[in-house]
C-alpha cells in the first residue's frame, strides 16, 4: 500500500497465545470460540504483526512484536512460535536489516509490542534497532515503570529501560505529528498512554489500532479484552474510531489478527462491523 511518499508493508515477528477468555472479557466462550477456535489450553492463536513505513530516506517500525528473549518456560506458556514468521526474515524480504530501523514507534511498551525492541547476551541487554531513534508517550514510560497491580506482569523492564539509558529513547507528550503525514493520538483505556499511529495523506488514511482494536473480532463493540484497565473508556474510545473510520473509508492495521492484517469497517444494526479485509 502506498500513502502519500510512503510505503507501508506488514512485518510478521511470530505468533504467541493468549486465554481466549482473556482476550474477551464478559463475552462467553459459546461466541468468540466461533471466530477464534481455542486450543486444549483456552489459547488462540495471535499474530506479532508490526507496520514498517519506508519513504522519505527513513524506515519506520510501529512496534517489534515480542522479541526472543523469554526462556523456554515462557515460551511455551506463551505459545511462541517464531520459526515460519520472525521480524529478521520479514525485513529481509524489503531488503531491510535491523540496523537499517531509523525509527521505532511504540505504541505501548507491554512485552507483545515492544519486546522485540531489545535482545540480552552476555548478560546485557542491546538495542535490536542501533541506529534508531524509540518513541513513545512519556505517561505510558512513567505507567511501565511504575505500573499497576493489574498490568504489572506485562511490562518487563528490560523491553524498555535500556533504551532510556543509552540515550536513543524520545518521549512524546500527546497528540504530535512525528513526521509529515505520520501522527500520534492517545487511547487510554487498554494502559495509560497508548498511543496509536495514523498514516494519512488527505486521500488515503491507515491507523494502526494496536489494542484498542487487537483483531477483527474487537470490531464488535462489547468485544473488549479483561488486559483492558479501563474498560468503559476503551469502549468510548472504539466508538469513536469506528465512527470515524466508517465514515472516511479509514483501513484499520490489526496487531493481533492472524487471519486479517487490516480491514475497513460499516455501521450496523449492532453497531459495526468489518466490511472488506485489506492486505498491504
Amino acid at each position: 500500500m502506498k500513502i502519500g511518499k510512503y510505503e507501508v508493508h506488514q512485518i510478521e515477528t511470530g505468533i504467541f497465545g493468549l486465554d481466549g477468555g482473556a482476550m474477551f472479557g464478559i463475552v462467553p466462550r459459546t461466541l468468540w470460540s466461533k471466530l477464534n477456535t481455542p486450543d486444549d489450553e483456552n489459547r488462540i492463536d495471535m499474530a506479532l504483526r508490526a507496520l514498517l513505513i519506508t519513504g522519505g530516506k527513513r524506515n519506520i517500525l510501529v512496534d517489534t512484536g515480542i522479541g526472543n528473549k523469554f526462556p523456554e518456560k515462557q515460551k511455551k506458556i506463551y505459545k511462541i512460535d517464531q520459526v515460519t514468521y520472525n521480524l529478521n526474515s520479514s525485513l529481509k524480504k524489503f531488503n531491510l536489516e535491523t540496523k537499517d530501523i531509523t525509527d521505532v514507534i511504540l505504541t505501548h511498551l507491554h512485552f507483545d509490542h515492544a519486546g522485540g525492541a531489545t535482545g540480552f547476551e552476555r548478560g546485557e541487554h542491546y538495542l535490536t534497532f542501533p541506529n534508531a531513534t524509540y518513541y513513545v508517550q512519556k505517561t505510558n514510560y512513567e505507567w511501565a515503570i511504575h505500573p499497576s497491580d493489574k498490568d504489572r506482569g506485562s511490562y518487563l523492564r528490560g523491553d524498555f529501560v535500556p533504551i532510556a539509558e543509552k540515550g536513543k529513547l524520545q518521549l512524546i507528550e500527546g497528540r504530535a505529528e512525528i513526521f509529515p503525514q505520520i501522527e500520534v493520538f492517545i487511547s487510554n483505556g487498554h494502559t495509560v498512554g497508548q498511543q496509536l499511529v495514523k498514516l494519512s495523506d488527505g486521500k488515503q488514511t491507515l491507523v494502526y489500532c494496536a489494542d484498542l482494536i487487537p483483531m477483527a473480532s474487537h470490531v464488535k463493540i462489547p468485544y473488549i479484552t479483561g488486559f483492558d484497565i479501563y474498560p468503559l473508556q476503551i469502549i468510548e474510545e472504539k466508538k469513536e474510531l469506528l465512527s470515524m473510520a466508517s465514515s472516511n473509508g479509514w483501513t484499520l492495521f490489526l496487531g493481533h489478527d492472524v487471519m486479517s492484517e487490516a480491514v475497513t469497517v460499516e455501521k450496523s444494526e449492532m453497531g459495526f462491523a468489518v466490511k472488506e479485509k485489506i492486505f498491504l
